[in-house]
């Protein structure tokens, strides 16, 4: 972190539609905070499994309530989430596994292509409905979010990698050892230790926590 900057990660899947709106939010004030925003692709799924955690899908009741959380998050955060009941079968459906191993093989060789490649993501399949783990979807999205058709082809090749399939494997450990049981996960590095947030309704928390003024979801 440069000087006097608050180290910010976010541990993120593009299958969470939390992790957007968390993700949209710090996009927002890293330019007004004194934070380093770091964005650390992980995988979903692996957390899941290894913290013996379940989709809230999984919970009729649950699920209920977060068709209408989505619903107004969506509104006050300004991010555009889009769900409904059917929503549930198709996530449960999709892996995200090979749109995370692109975004890590992005993350490898041309960072700068993170926040727009990771919010594509987003877009399709929670705003436009469509699928994100096929290879013709993902080169799809890359296009969209501004990648030449050699770079995304090169990252596609990447995917089956060792490199990139341990990188991705290496950050969601590393997410779980600073306590992490779902995503969004932020962790603040702040007075010398990490401070874990979970989910995306926490970052006024993380504010006061490192000494930051929140100015609502969406600050002028």
């Amino acid at each position: 972190a440069r000087m006097g900057r608050t180290l910010v990660e976010l541990f993120y899947d593009v299958i969470s539609p939390y992790s957007w709106l968390g993700f949209e939010v710090l996009c927002r004030y890293q330019h007004i905070w004194n934070i380093d925003l770091r964005f650390r692709p992980a995988f979903l799924g692996g957390i899941m499994q290894q913290t013996g955690n379940k989709p809230p899908a999984m919970l009729p009741k649950r699920a209920e309530y977060m068709l209408k959380d989505l619903k107004r998050m969506g509104k006050y955060y300004q991010v555009p989430v889009h769900m409904s009941g059917d929503d549930f079968q198709r996530i449960l459906a999709t892996s995200s596994l090979a749109a995370m191993r692109f975004v890590t093989a992005i993350d490898m060789t041309n960072p700068q292509y993170l926040e727009p490649l990771s919010r594509e993501f987003w877009m399709r399949f929670w705003s436009q409905h469509e699928d994100i783990s096929q290879p013709e979807n993902i080169l799809a999205v890359a296009r969209q979010a501004g990648l030449s058709a050699e770079l995304s082809q090169k990252a596609l090749e990447m995917i089956s990698s060792p490199a990139v399939k341990d990188r991705l494997k290496e950050t969601t450990a590393e997410a779980i050892k600073y306590g992490a049981f779902g995503m969004p996960a932020v962790v603040a590095h702040y007075d010398g230790e990490p401070h874990l947030f979970f989910g995306s309704d926490r970052l006024e928390l993380l504010g006061s926590v490192i000494g930051e003024k929140w100015l609502g979801p969406v600050p002028s």
